[in-house]
């Protein structure tokens, strides 16, 4: 059993390195996807977000509108710190409910959790290794700003926001370097995979 976390910033491509380490025999669980769920109505985490930041948040439908909510926190350190209190417990409960589950029916299983901010919050310190994915910053706004509605100050906020990729680099004892193609990073990717399957053996 080994509970391995994926990290890196905005737009380095650690969606494409999960996967592949999805397809090589992982069990991958994706943070953002939970941080829906959390967030969908009936999720854990709405009834206490709407409370905290009020109705202008909330769609027509009465779901949470993410796009507002972002533009709400994100220029505002200490409305983002009240958000991640809220969502992050409840993100880490269904990660951790998911791994059990993955590790009874395979007790030597990998399982690699892909979320944005390990470091930061001081998760990493849940995982047995932590695997970090860069590219260069340059990159990194060239590739977040082919997504819907992607504005180039936003993304350079948020870039500027995230803890110093040098700084992070001394949390992790894997580091895949997207810069390259494709090929190279699934290369790299395969390494690390090729080790993690040592160390668990």
């Amino acid at each position: 059993m080994l509970r391995v976390g994926l990290t890196g910033g905005i737009a380095c491509g650690k969606s494409f390195v999960g996967e592949a380490l999805a397809s090589d025999g992982c069990f991958l669980i994706q943070a953002d996807e939970l941080g829906h769920e959390v967030l969908a109505p009936s999720g854990e985490a709405y009834a206490e977000v709407v409370r905290e930041f009020g109705g202008e948040i909330l769609a027509a439908d009465g779901s949470i509108d993410r796009g507002h909510l972002a533009k709400l926190v994100f220029s505002n350190a200490e409305r983002l710190a009240r958000l991640n209190a809220i969502v992050h417990p409840a993100v880490i409960r269904r990660e951790e409910a998911l791994a059990a589950e993955f590790f009874a029916r395979e007790p030597h299983g990998i399982a690699v959790v892909e979320a944005a901010i390990l470091i930061e919050t001081g998760s990493y310190r849940r995982f047995d290794k932590l695997i970090l994915v860069f590219c260069a910053q340059e990159q990194q706004i060239e590739r977040a700003m082919r997504r819907q509605g992607a504005m180039e100050a936003d993304i350079r906020a948020r870039i500027g926001r995230q803890m110093p990729l040098e700084e992070k680099r001394k949390y992790a004892d894997f580091v895949i370097d997207t810069s390259g193609t494709k090929e190279d990073t699934l290369r790299q990717t395969r390494t690390i995979y090729t080790e993690l399957r040592r160390i668990e053996a």
